[in-house]
């Protein structure tokens, strides 16, 4: 099993948004913002080559919405999917799974690109099958006031219309190796994979874990649906984690890639940061 990280871009948003009721004197610690009080924040992907299927987790924002709307995420090493995926040697066409942690926009807009005239909608991967969770979905075409504007049309029907939406209705494995869980705290239905490879688990934590410095229990994102069900979810999470030296991979943290953990006087934290390749190499 091959095993690639892929930052499709950086972005910024607001540090108060991301931290919720955590004070700025002390998330700042942690993680810096600039004179506007926006972070920096990765947005990676990654890449699963069992030998017999290529699966991506996430995709990005995409390349179709407005200038407007991006304009808001103040995008820096801005790549895409597509041109991430040829730097390690792969095409769109290649990957077989679609593996979406949830549906807002970029975990999930890159999915779906215009067509060649600009007339409609088409796949970014066409030969793959995408996967979400069934309770994400429903969350997604039918959404509550808090999300609405987290869920966009054009990311979602387009889906339905090309006929390879698969759902996930339950944890489970999706093949040896892959499995997925479901969290309900920051949007319901949110599948956490756990790649098991090189004799270790690697946990892809999407939006229960968006940085090291959200470790700390309190540190929990403004944009949770249910944050004292987020708490509880990462409380019981960070403790098998930590007792099963679980490794967790970032996918908003711009400082650290991967991160094992350990137990201190103030709880569980990040003990070692590393890179992906570092414990995973491709050869």
């Amino acid at each position: 099993m091959k095993l690639f990280s892929i930052n499709t871009t950086n972005f910024k948003i607001d540090g108060g948004a991301m931290f919720g009721v955590v004070p700025k004197i002390l998330w700042e610690k942690h993680y810096p913002a600039d004179k506007n009080n926006l972070c920096n924040w990765a947005l990676r992907s990654l890449l699963i080559d069992t030998g017999k299927r290529v699966v991506l987790i996430d995709n990005g924002f995409g390349q179709k919405q407005s200038e407007k709307f991006m304009s808001r995420f103040h995008l820096n090493d801005n790549k895409g999917i597509e041109n991430a995926l040829g730097e390690i040697g792969y095409k769109c066409s290649d990957i077989s799974d679609m593996l979406i942690t949830h549906l807002h926009y970029d975990h999930c807009g890159g999915g779906v690109k215009y067509n060649s005239d600009k007339s409609g909608f088409e796949m970014t991967f066409p030969n793959a099958r995408y996967w979400v969770g069934r309770e994400q979905w429903e969350s997604g075409i039918n959404p509550n006031q808090r999300e609405k504007d987290s869920f966009l049309e054009e990311n979602l029907i387009p889906m339905v219309k090309s006929g390879q939406l698969n759902f996930i209705e339950k944890d489970s494995e999706m093949f040896p190796g892959l499995e997925v869980r479901i969290f309900n705290g920051h949007t319901r239905g949110q599948l956490i994979p756990f790649i098991r490879a090189n004799g270790a688990t690697l946990v892809f934590a999407a939006d229960l874990l968006p940085s090291t410095a959200h470790i700390p229990l309190p540190y929990i994102m403004s944009y949770d649906v249910d944050p004292l069900l987020t708490l509880k979810e990462k409380e019981e999470f960070l403790e098998e984690a930590e007792k099963n030296n679980y490794i967790i991979f970032f996918q908003h943290d711009l400082y650290n890639e991967c991160c094992t953990l350990h137990q201190t006087p103030k709880g569980i934290r990040s003990n070692h940061s590393f890179r992906l390749r570092e414990k995973f190499p491709v050869n």
